[in-house]
């Protein structure tokens, strides 16, 4: 189940549920609301839903597999997500859909992730249409103040 463009839940194969945040990228924030009241909790950015469905499309319902990194602070298993041998959190940067999250990338991934998102903003793909995309970790830290 994916739950935005740089999260989702997997189901391993004894039915045990993980939460996975997409290891070195950040993509943009959806809009959540309130499961009860229906009513907006956060607010999202522009290109949150199409990143959504990006990650949707690529892997909805498909049997990936989950390469753990590290641990997150919600407990999430930050990971590489492979869908045969393609590594899906660079697509999402190739194609537009995330930043290449610099702050938490390693080798080999770190110039590899770069350079795809390189390549959108030249391209003009995705989030890269627009003039000065604000980056999540900036929007982030602006709705909590």
């Amino acid at each position: 189940m994916v739950s935005d463009g740089d999260t989702v839940q997997v189901q391993d194969v004894l039915g045990t549920k993980v939460k996975v945040r997409l290891y070195g990228i950040d993509a943009p924030e959806t809009e959540k609301r309130n499961r009860r009241t229906g009513r907006i909790s956060k607010p999202g950015q522009p290109f949150g839903e199409e990143a959504f469905q990006a990650l949707k499309g690529k892997i909805g319902g498909q049997r990936v597999t989950v390469e753990v990194r590290d641990v997150d602070r919600y407990r999430r298993a930050v990971s590489v997500l492979r869908l045969g041998g393609w590594d899906v959190n660079q697509e999402m940067v190739r194609e537009g859909f995330a930043w290449a999250y610099r702050q938490y990338l390693d080798r080999p991934y770190a110039s590899e992730y770069i350079r795809a998102e390189e390549e959108a903003r030249r391209e003009g793909r995705g989030l890269w249409r627009e003039g000065n995309p604000q980056p999540p970790w900036e929007f982030r830290k602006q709705v909590r103040q």
